[in-house]
């Protein structure tokens, strides 16, 4: 991609607040950044690992502590001058209360109609996009104060949309929602990237959705080292793993998602092959079992097969010679607990 095309780029940045006199530094100096036209970055890392602080420093709420912004088109980083070309989603409550949620959101336009707030044709044809966008027509002449965090977030990211900037940015912008709604959330990100072509930038612990829509992750370890790439590649040389590796918990790289890592149970052979494999592992694992595939030199406790019929799968569990027939992972389940 053109080097023109590039809407954010960073050289030398080193992030970090001053608290009680003293100089905290976030990060170490940070790789070269880039946000491009059409991209959708997440920005992931552990607690306390300095996301929220690199986020409002990229979008101008706070200095860098080294190394420079550069957003073309921008040279005195005013507020006002930087309203036209970043917006940002905080998770911050809301404030004005008092005011409906198509007035929170025609706020957005600030930018462009100063703080008379007049609005034109264009700045209400802006507004009723950001509201289908963000698919909250039904709260447009709600109060603020009334709605759930959920929707609360959704206003807010209707009114960045109003904002209609070259770059968006999101701290976290699924933090009130429920799991069919944070899908629905990434996805509408995504897909707004590649449309509006926007860069998107957003910070987020969703592991499992940031590497199913991100085009770009930076992975910020605690000690403020940071890592950028294809989520697929920090995912094959080790990168992302060994970030979130705790006790107990491993990612699963063939699945793509995290698990508890159990200490070692009572060895159980299990055969069979498919989905049903997969879940009835799944399930003896959590149970505290130890599942295997062959046998080996250690004994095993039971032997496990599963046979998927048209209709449907049974177990049979063989036990000292005895075999036993079972029609879900439940009965199973209790018959060897």
């Amino acid at each position: 991609m053109a080097r023109d095309q590039v809407l954010l780029r960073t050289s030398g940045l080193q992030t970090g607040y001053h608290s009680g006199g003293k100089r905290i530094v976030v990060s170490g100096e940070l790789p070269e950044l880039e946000l491009q036209p059409g991209r959708l970055v997440c920005l992931l890392g552990p607690n306390g690992s300095g996301k929220s602080t690199l986020l409002r420093t990229l979008a101008g709420l706070q200095p860098a502590l080294n190394g420079t912004i550069d957003v073309p088109g921008v040279e005195s980083h005013k507020p006002a001058e930087l309203a036209r070309k970043i917006s940002l989603v905080l998770t911050d409550r809301v404030r004005g209360n008092n005011l409906t949620v198509q007035s929170l959101i025609e706020l957005g336009r600030y930018p462009y109609t100063g703080w008379l707030g007049v609005l034109d044709e264009a700045d209400k044809a802006a507004v009723e996009w950001a509201i289908g966008a963000a698919g909250i027509g039904a709260l447009r002449d709600r109060k603020a104060h009334t709605l759930s965090d959920g929707e609360s977030q959704k206003m807010m990211l209707a009114r960045a949309l109003a904002q209609d900037t070259p770059i968006l940015m999101l701290d976290e912008p699924t933090a009130h929602l429920d799991l069919p709604s944070r899908i629905k959330l990434m996805r509408l990100l995504h897909r707004l990237a590649g449309q509006t072509r926007k860069a998107i930038l957003l910070s987020t612990h969703e592991l499992d959705l940031a590497l199913q829509v991100a085009d770009t992750v930076w992975l910020l370890e605690a000690g403020g080292r940071l890592h950028q790439g294809a989520p697929e590649d920090l995912v094959l040389n080790g990168v992302f793993e060994a970030a979130f590796a705790e006790e107990d918990i491993v990612f699963n790289k063939e699945a793509g998602v995290f698990v508890i890592h159990a200490a070692p149970g009572k060895p159980v052979l299990l055969t069979g092959v498919g989905i049903s494999f997969f879940w009835t592992e799944r399930a003896l694992r959590r149970a505290g079992f130890t599942v295997a595939a062959t046998t080996g030199a250690t004994p095993v406790l039971y032997h496990i097969r599963i046979t998927d019929h048209p209709t449907h799968t049974s177990w049979l569990l063989d036990n000292e010679g005895v075999s036993r027939e079972y029609h879900s992972i439940a009965e199973l389940l209790q018959a060897i607990r």
